[in-house]
């Protein structure tokens, strides 16, 4: 693998058209949706000063993030779905890291010249022309990394109140602290890491050789028609001197942006892009030879055997993630719109002015439907319980109330020290919905 400075060169192809149509809608997605509204609030929000997750019609809870880790869980295993299938596909097309990379390489591109225009200018002495091309890369990196950073802080505060407090410059220190930090953090990665961050910080290259099979579709060249190698006039007889389909022009090394030479064989550092099996291509149509000489196949396909892509551990990977996906949904669909924490009072317990043990309960209910609603509480578990709270409580959307009551009952109805009660609560406009939460009532026996 090539160690100095990786320059690449410009290249077309289909499967950089396919990473650029890719690339658009990952960057119209990233930076868009920060801007959506959903009636008077920002469409996917994850407050953090308010404890509350809003994703379009969703409001989600602290107690909710086992859904964030099932989520997590379910992306694991596409990843690794999408391994089995063909190698490193997302680190190629749809990793940050490498999206945000290209990203770079093209603004590099547009202030520094093409692969040799950028080497003739590293190994020129400074001047005001290399002076003016490196402060205008420079700043187009920078001015990449500002609005990376803005909206990824713009997922965590309003977006909207975020830029206005940068433009009036009145912004909170911890929001132009992660403003600052995240211009850093990307300016670094794509402009100056780069494919280290493939390399040495990613641990993904280090297993995925462990997830492949003979049948995984991995960028291969085809060492049988491409060897022996060697330049050669267009139209000549190679075959008679020896020589294979590659012409060794290293267009493959100059495209590729982790400067391997993938006529070496599949390496950790491939991250999958096709970047060579476009450069490849556009040679072998220069010189009127087949296609292919560098293309996504399987290792058993390239030994003369078929290409198969159903097979048993495929099917399992798709049926787990299958069977995940539904869960997972049928865990959102049936999750209620309406939950119900009791956090019961440390003292044991009391009597009140008529003689009656009491305890005290906070009620924490909270409300994710996108109206507000009225709620009516509740208590049974023991004869004669009263509850302090008789009228209703109204939550609005997303939000949580807290309700503090107090429960009593005459000593005579204790059946032990510590009895089983319930709380209910119903929608006022919709008594059918009850939501029914178990807690303890403590108190003295009477005798």
């Amino acid at each position: 693998m090539y160690t100095g400075k990786i320059h690449t060169r410009s290249f077309t192809g289909y499967f950089r058209r396919l990473r650029f149509f890719g690339g658009v809608i990952l960057f119209a997605l990233y930076f868009g949706t920060a801007w959506l509204t959903w009636g008077d609030r920002q469409a996917v929000l994850w407050d953090l000063s308010e404890k509350k997750f809003h994703i379009f019609a969703g409001t989600f809870w602290p107690q909710d993030l086992v859904l964030l880790s099932g989520i997590l869980i379910i992306c694991a295993f596409g990843l690794f779905f999408l391994t089995v299938l063909a190698g490193r596909v997302w680190c190629g097309y749809t990793c940050p890291q490498s999206v945000w990379m290209w990203i770079f390489m093209w603004a590099e591109k547009v202030a520094e010249g093409d692969r040799n225009q950028r080497i003739k200018l590293d190994e020129a002495p400074m001047s005001a022309n290399k002076l003016i091309r490196r402060i205008s890369k420079h700043a187009l990196w920078l001015l990449i990394s500002l609005a990376t950073a803005i909206t990824f802080v713009g997922y965590f505060t309003p977006i909207r109140d975020l830029v206005s407090s940068i433009l009036t410059m009145n912004v909170g220190g911890w929001a132009l602290f992660w403003t600052l930090f995240f211009t850093a953090a990307t300016y670094i990665n794509a402009g100056w890491l780069r494919e280290k961050v493939c390399l040495h910080m990613c641990p993904y290259g280090r297993f995925q050789s462990s997830m492949l099979d003979a049948d995984s579709l991995v960028i291969t060249y085809d060492a049988e028609r491409g060897e022996s190698r060697g330049s050669r006039k267009k139209g000549a007889d190679y075959k008679s001197e020896g020589l294979g389909d590659c012409i060794d022009c290293q267009m493959c090394v100059q495209v590729c942006p982790t400067g391997i030479d993938i006529r070496d064989g599949l390496q950790m550092e491939c991250i999958g892009c096709a970047a060579c099996v476009d450069a490849c291509d556009s040679v072998m149509d220069l010189i009127d030879y087949d296609k292919g000489l560098i293309r996504y196949t399987s290792d058993r396909e390239l030994n003369g055997g078929g290409l198969r892509i159903v097979r048993p551990r495929l099917v399992g990977y798709s049926f787990v993630l299958l069977a995940m996906i539904a869960v997972f949904s049928w865990t959102m669909v049936s999750s209620p719109l309406v939950t119900l924490d009791i956090a019961k009072d440390r003292g044991l317990y009391r009597y009140n002015s008529e003689g009656h043990i009491e305890n005290s309960y906070v009620l924490k209910i909270t409300n994710k439907n996108q109206k507000i609603q009225s709620y009516a509480i509740r208590v049974s578990g023991l004869e004669g319980l009263q509850l302090s709270h008789t009228g209703t409580v109204t939550v609005n959307s997303g939000e949580m109330v807290e309700v503090p009551v107090s429960v009593s009952v005459n000593p005579e109805s204790l059946l032990g020290d510590v009895s089983d009660i319930r709380f209910h609560v119903s929608t006022v406009d919709s008594p059918a919905f009850k939501l029914v939460e178990d807690s303890k009532f403590t108190g003295s026996v009477s005798l």
